[in-house]
């Protein structure tokens, strides 16, 4: 667990003293900001549910670019077969890297807690929601860290890596609309596969442990697998 720490200290470090971090916080923030105050001046609602599916839609276009260079950099410097090679088990290496991400990820999502203050000093909203709500970002935005990770890990180039962290989002997204063009018991399952779908149940106020399994599954999933391709170097 010291060498967690140790390597945990160092990504923070790196994480929170690079301009791409601050920039893709700024823009997040930003446009935040901007679709909060339409949405209260228009709607006169004291809900966040809109802020909600705005950030996740953020999220899945931004954390791919934060995550990029968590193991492509490394390629691209000749320090990761460095780092391959000390006595560290690929495992902290990849939680490290892992939880730095989050660190920065959850970091602008707190920035968003000033609208529900705003909305608790000027409105009654039911608050049940807006805790729920959080809570799908924190795990929506663990398990896109986690596959920023495991896109990172298998190639040199943070562009490709970016994008296919992307495409494999993208594709979680959208994959139960395929579910019309198979059958039994194949359609059920590219349901249950859906990114969306888990995550509108819980920012909407319905928690169920079927969701919150999802997206723990498929984040140490998706950190096994980075894990095992590091391991196989």
């Amino acid at each position: 667990m010291s060498q967690l720490g140790v390597l945990t200290r160092k990504e923070l470090h790196g994480t929170f003293t690079s301009p791409i971090g601050y920039t893709i916080a700024a823009v997040f923030l930003l446009v935040l900001g901007y679709t909060f105050s339409l949405s209260l001046f228009q709607t006169k609602v004291a809900n966040l549910n809109y802020i909600f599916h705005q950030m996740y839609v953020l999220s899945v276009l931004l954390v791919p670019v934060l995550t990029m260079r968590a193991f492509a950099e490394e390629r691209r410097n000749d320090t990761l077969e460095l780092l391959l090679t000390a006595p560290v088990r690929e495992v902290w290496i990849v939680l490290a890297k892992y939880l730095a991400g989050v660190a920065m990820v959850w970091g602008m999502y707190a920035g968003s807690i000033v609208y529900a203050v705003i909305l608790g000093l000027y409105g009654e909203p039911d608050w049940g929601p807006i805790y729920s709500g959080y809570l799908a970002l924190a795990l929506c935005g663990s398990l896109l860290v986690a596959i920023g990770i495991l896109t990172s890990s298998v190639t040199e180039n943070q562009v490709v890596a970016a994008a296919l962290a992307l495409g494999i989002v993208l594709m979680l997204w959208f994959i139960d609309a395929a579910s019309s063009l198979v059958g039994a018991p194949f359609d059920q399952l590219l349901v249950n596969l859906s990114l969306i779908g888990h995550f509108r149940p819980i920012a909407t106020g319905s928690v169920f442990l079927s969701d919150v399994a999802y997206f723990i599954t498929g984040t140490l999933f998706a950190l096994f697998l980075a894990t095992r391709w590091l391991s196989e170097r």
